[in-house]
């Protein structure tokens, strides 16, 4: 089956199928095509080498069948100035469709990233927000706003100050 057509062209249609890429010096170069650019520079992914090699001649044989080696390479970047001819050898691998948008499993524990402090737990016995102004017993600095003259002990009990905005 020809890979589907694009609107990218030929090669964006390439994309994750496995191809077999000949290059100058005569090496084939077998592997799922993850990259191009306009230079032809390709990335292969699981890419394998096979080279034909022909044995030595010794005087007075014949000439013995050439052999075909087979090397893994893994990640290949392939300059597109090698590159003589591309083929298709296969289709993209069949990936399934719950298994697509879910990310693999990883160490740690997922917890919401933003600005200010996490949520913390309620504790027993106090509301869950913590009231404004200075803790029980402590008063502002002299000079503050709410803050009370040298020498004077505090409020009254009920007395509310009104601090304009």
């Amino acid at each position: 089956m020809p890979p589907p057509k694009s609107k990218g062209g030929k090669m964006l249609g390439l994309i994750n199928w496995r191809l077999k890429v000949t290059i100058n010096d005569g090496r084939a170069l077998t592997g799922q095509m993850l990259a191009f650019d306009r230079h032809m520079n390709l990335v292969l992914a699981d890419c394998e080498e096979f080279r034909r090699i022909r044995p030595k001649k010794k005087p007075g044989e014949e000439s013995a069948p050439e052999q075909e080696i087979k090397r893994m390479l893994g990640l290949v970047i392939l300059r597109g100035e090698t590159v003589v001819s591309m083929s298709v050898e296969g289709p993209p691998p069949v990936v399934d469709e719950d298994k697509k948008n879910t990310l693999p499993a990883g160490p740690g524990r997922g917890m919401p990233a933003g600005r200010g402090m996490g949520m913390l737990p309620p504790m027993a016995g106090r509301p869950p927000f913590m009231p404004s102004g200075p803790p029980p017993g402590m008063r502002p600095p002299p000079g503050f706003p709410g803050s009370f003259p040298p020498g004077f002990a505090g409020p009254p009990p009920g007395y509310v100050e009104f601090i304009p905005c």
